[in-house]
């Protein structure tokens, strides 16, 4: 008897996103589920950690996201999978009308606090009329669904579900690293990931302006809110464009290896957002696997109490570019940076390790859709 068949349905994420595909989809590959990842995207391998691409051509914004779902709940109807585990509000309604014509289970999987979500593009007074109605939205999918996942503990009240709701945290995923050995000599501080103002672009480079002698800054990743231009403007009136190296984004693996190579990781989200205060983004975790010390913002509930439990870095304010640069002068000494990189690596590895939320995954798919017997079960692996 065939395993049954799981399909990761994404109307946004990549093709080989890290937590779709890397982390919770190779988690219930490695388990014995049968996993394909239909994802927007034109070239893609056929095969990422045992799981198999399927890509569909989506037309960009908001506008294609919606005339594609069409289409994606069509595939999805059509793909035979016994488990239809989708990772954004469009692809939760393409799942859930698929589900109606194939008869198979819904899992909705929770990135984000959708219901602020329009916060920033609406004027004040119609905020609270926004929030009402997406927090409808969010409880009728609950509801809808067999299942919600939620990536942040913060996340859940939203969906007002708690006996279907499982929470599988964006903690590290286990890779290779050599131990980081921290030595005297200029700084260089790391940024991984997205970027734009909202995640603190303009503190970032006020606080390298003021920060010791030599600091340089390396960048990993993609500005994603259009305001490339506008850094590279301020760089160059601040005379740091010398100082700062810009790197694209990297496959996982790769953008570690050079984030282990630098002194401090920078996570520096700003006040204002629902979703910034509740963050808990991979790129922490990361920082924590390459033994260096985070500076991260004092507000963010869940980032917060990483950083706190792990001993690994320094809460500020990131609104405070001063706060942030005595941070990088307090973190010169290469003793403390061990201590902390070590804290954090340890921890990542431990409490704060993957394995624990990819067993309470396959958990959940034991009840949804059991393995035969012959297939394995919660004994196999899920790393």
């Amino acid at each position: 008897m065939n395993p049954p068949q799981v399909l990761l349905l994404s109307a946004a994420h990549p093709p080989d996103d890290i937590r779709v595909v890397r982390k919770e989809g190779a988690a219930l590959a490695a388990a014995g589920w049968r996993v394909r990842h239909l994802a927007p995207g034109d070239e893609a391998p056929a095969m990422v950690a045992g799981i198999g691409i399927e890509t569909f051509r989506r037309g960009a914004g908001w506008r294609g996201r919606l005339r594609a779902l069409p289409a994606l709940a069509r595939r999805a109807a059509a793909s035979g999978a016994a488990v239809l585990h989708a990772s954004e509000p469009d692809s939760w309604l393409a799942a859930l009308l698929a589900a109606r014509r194939s008869g198979a289970r819904v899992v909705i999987d929770v990135h984000e606090h959708y219901p602020s979500r329009l916060d920033a593009r609406l004027p004040a007074p119609l905020r609270p009329l926004a929030r009402a109605a997406l927090r409808l939205g969010c409880q009728l999918a609950g509801l809808a669904a067999d299942a919600v996942v939620v990536a942040k503990d913060g996340l859940a009240a939203e969906f007002g579900v708690p006996a279907r709701t499982v929470a599988v945290r964006n903690y590290a995923l286990p890779v290779a690293v050599p131990p980081r050995r921290h030595a005297p000599g200029p700084l260089t501080l790391v940024h991984a990931g997205a970027l734009g103002r909202g995640r603190g672009w303009p503190q970032m480079l006020a606080a390298l302006a003021l920060a010791p002698p030599g600091t340089r800054l390396r960048l990993i990743g993609r500005f994603t809110d259009g305001s490339e231009a506008q850094f590279r403007a301020r760089a160059a009136a601040l005379d740091l464009t010398d100082r700062i190296e810009s790197l694209p984004w990297l496959p996982h693996a790769e953008a570690l290896a050079r984030m282990a190579e630098a002194d401090i990781a920078l996570v520096l989200f700003q006040a204002g957002e629902v979703n910034h205060r509740l963050a808990l983004p991979h790129k922490l975790f990361d920082a924590m696997l390459a033994g260096l010390p985070v500076i991260a913002p004092d507000f963010a509930t869940e980032v917060a109490a990483v950083v706190r439990d792990a001993g690994c870095g320094e809460l500020v304010d990131t609104a405070d570019p001063a706060a942030i640069a005595a941070a990088i002068v307090r973190l010169a000494e290469p003793a403390r940076r061990q201590a902390l990189g070590e804290a954090g690596r340890q921890a990542a590895a431990t409490r704060f390790g993957w394995a624990g939320e990819a067993a309470r995954l396959v958990a959940l798919y034991q009840r949804l859709a059991p393995l035969p017997p012959a297939g394995g079960g919660p004994g196999r692996s899920v790393l």
